[in-house]
């Protein structure tokens, strides 16, 4: 059996053509799921409800392991991330009302809160080490050390996320 040059060409043209197409596919793959995975934001998971609080509004839910403030019903909370006390960025804007009432004669009281997972002793000592930065920024925006009354850490029974037990609270007596 002898084959001519024809079949020979066509059969080349044929596999070269299937290799084309296969390598084209596998670059569309990869080139897909690239964009896709870069392309699509990821919406943050749902955090759990926190249970009521007397008088609270409105709850924060905190999705990030990042230091926030936010001021909600005359209560400045510091959010601050996992095993750090270092106070967020927006502090003074945050605190001008704080720091207008105590000019007015009233008093800051700070609260540090922890959550009840590790070492007791060690979330009690770095909750009062978050309560001493935010007096230290109440200090800088020229709150007298007198008017500022640091109260002891709490543990937080919350059943939501862990970010809203490391927090600590100012509100004005």
């Amino acid at each position: 059996m002898s084959f001519s040059s024809s079949d020979d060409d066509s059969q080349q043209r044929f596999a070269l053509g299937f290799l084309f197409a296969l390598i084209a596919l596998v670059v569309s793959i990869v080139v897909g799921t690239v964009v896709y995975k870069r392309g699509i934001p990821h919406a943050p998971k749902p955090a759990a409800a926190a249970p009521a609080q007397a008088a609270v509004a409105e709850v924060a839910v905190v999705t990030e392991d990042v230091a926030s403030v936010r001021v909600e019903g005359g209560v400045v909370t510091f959010y601050f991330a996992s095993g750090k006390a270092d106070v967020a960025s927006g502090a003074s804007n945050a605190l001008a009302d704080v720091v207008q009432g105590v000019a007015a004669g009233k008093k800051a009281l700070v609260s540090g809160f922890h959550d009840a997972t590790g070492s007791a002793e060690l979330n009690a000592e770095l909750s009062k080490q978050r309560a001493l930065a935010v007096r230290d920024a109440l200090l800088a925006l020229g709150v007298a050390e007198a008017s500022i009354e640091l109260k002891k850490p709490e543990e937080t029974q919350l059943g939501g996320p862990a970010e809203q037990a490391r927090r600590v609270e100012v509100v004005l007596e």
